[in-house]
């Protein structure tokens, strides 16, 4: 069974703010299970207060809970490539906006390139998407995303079919089980998952 003991795993996190409550504690797991989490952030992680919480908090707390300063550049960044290569590379949640960047080889936050970074190493990366267009002009990206070599997703569904039918959220819980399963060359299935009944 694949063990995270001693395994280095890049966590970015990108904008879709209402979803750090569910990530945090997936965070927490994987630190739990033994792995050295390194915390990667998007500007706009950094610089955006919401009503779910301030910039600076989030990040002062992901600082608090890996042990590790915040990657927070391009430059802090690359360095994730040859000199310490990831094990693993986890974006959750991923906004349409920087999925869309991924699908199309485009490089301009730190968490982009970390995981760019871990597919030239042939490395797994995780994707938990969360974005209310999946099902829409983004789609085209997602299908492009799932057939990449080395990509896997956590499981994902529509959140809220009858008022958002284009919006795609991961359940954020399966994160631990889907690294796992990338380590081993797998995709945890089913991926498609009907994710509005977990609200209920």
């Amino acid at each position: 069974m694949t063990s995270l003991k001693g395994r280095r795993i890049g966590f970015g996190l990108t904008g879709s703010h209402c979803t750090y409550d569910e990530v945090i504690p997936q965070i927490e797991r994987l630190i739990a299970e033994g792995a050295d989490v390194r915390p990667i952030v998007t500007h706009t992680v950094m610089s955006t207060d919401t009503r779910f919480g301030e910039g600076e908090d989030w990040v002062k707390k992901l600082e608090e809970i890996t042990g590790h300063q915040i990657i927070d550049s391009i430059v802090k960044a690359e360095p994730l490539g040859p000199k310490i290569p990831l094990d693993c590379m986890v974006v959750a949640p991923l906004t349409g906006n920087s999925m869309s960047k991924f699908a199309n080889a485009m490089t301009d936050s730190p968490v982009l390139m970390a995981a760019k970074a871990t597919l030239r190493n042939q490395n797994p990366v995780v994707l938990g998407i969360s974005t209310n267009d999946a099902l829409g002009l983004n789609g085209v990206n997602l299908m492009r995303l799932m057939s990449t070599k080395n990509i896997y997703f956590i499981p994902f569904g529509q959140d809220s079919p009858e008022k958002k039918p284009n919006s795609m959220v991961a359940r954020m819980d399966s994160l631990l089980d889907t690294v796992l399963a990338a380590l081993e060359g797998k995709q945890l299935q089913p991926v498609i998952v009907e994710r509005y009944l977990d609200e209920k």
